[in-house]
């Protein structure tokens, strides 16, 4: 099965507009270029330096996890992991206060189709019966989805220090499309969402496991790991938080994933 990442690199034919570009348009792609102070500091706080990109104000790491100079900072350095087996479930340092309800909105420069999607990823969250509750509104939400350009299908950030989720999760339309279908745009939705509330990929340690290629380990830098009992040792190769997605894949959370959404909230 073809997988992509959801930091999906896009087309090679774009990289080589990029290199013929002018020499005024040289410098303002130096601007979105990442200082090796910057990468120095992402691997310190225990993230992957691979393939990171900078989008305005953040920087993109392990393919969909938006980073603030702020969390560079470190923001994130005291940071803890949960383990489930082989392939383990992490979750970072901080995470939202509970029991609340966190509302959700979908922009209206988003196609219709994402509405429905998103319902579904609500729905998910919400048969869990956890301290965490999810609901749609129009606008004013906790969690915004907006669109987004660039090489990733979609990317958001963790928790805030005083318990608030990430704010917003931004989608690749132009990628996905109109209409990618509902059960693969929700799990894709429902992943982004477990990274607001502090939930990293499944296969922290070796990427390659839902990416395929060579052995690739996002780095755990000095956080700890707790293993959460009862869950299995072996390979977890359905989880919504894997790194990578199959084209058209829908991935509702399995029995490990609910083991560390109940562990956590």
């Amino acid at each position: 099965m073809k997988t992509t990442a959801f930091s999906s690199t896009l087309s090679a034919l774009a990289l080589a507009a990029l290199l013929l570009t002018s020499c005024s348009e040289k410098t303002e792609v130096a601007k979105d270029q990442v200082s090796p102070e910057a990468l120095a500091k992402i691997q310190a706080l225990g993230f992957s330096t691979h393939n990171v990109q900078r989008d305005g104000d953040t920087y993109i790491v392990e393919g969909d996890i938006r980073l603030t100079d702020r969390d560079l900072a470190g923001a994130y350095s005291n940071g803890k992991l949960l383990r489930i087996g082989d392939v383990e479930q992490y979750r970072t340092t901080n995470l939202v206060t509970a029991p609340r309800n966190i509302t959700v909105s979908v922009s209206s420069m988003l196609p219709a189709s994402y509405g429905a999607a998103l319902d579904e990823a609500i729905r998910r969250y919400n048969a869990e019966n956890m301290t965490l509750k999810f609901s749609r509104v129009a606008s004013g939400a906790n969690i915004s989805i907006v669109r987004g350009n660039g090489s990733y299908l979609a990317s958001a950030g963790f928790p805030t220090s005083t318990g608030q989720p990430y704010s917003q999760v931004k989608v690749n339309s132009n990628y996905l499309g109109a209409n990618p279908g509902t059960n693969y745009l929700g799990t894709i939705l429902a992943h982004e969402m477990g990274h607001c509330i502090g939930f990293r990929h499944t296969d922290f340690m070796d990427r390659s496991y839902s990416c395929g290629g060579a052995y690739s380990n996002e780095g755990a830098s000095s956080v700890g790991a707790i293993l959460i009992p009862g869950t299995p040792s072996g390979p977890d190769r359905d989880s919504w938080m894997l790194a990578c997605i199959g084209s058209g894949q829908n991935r509702p959370f399995n029995k490990n994933d609910k083991t560390a959404l109940g562990y956590l909230y």
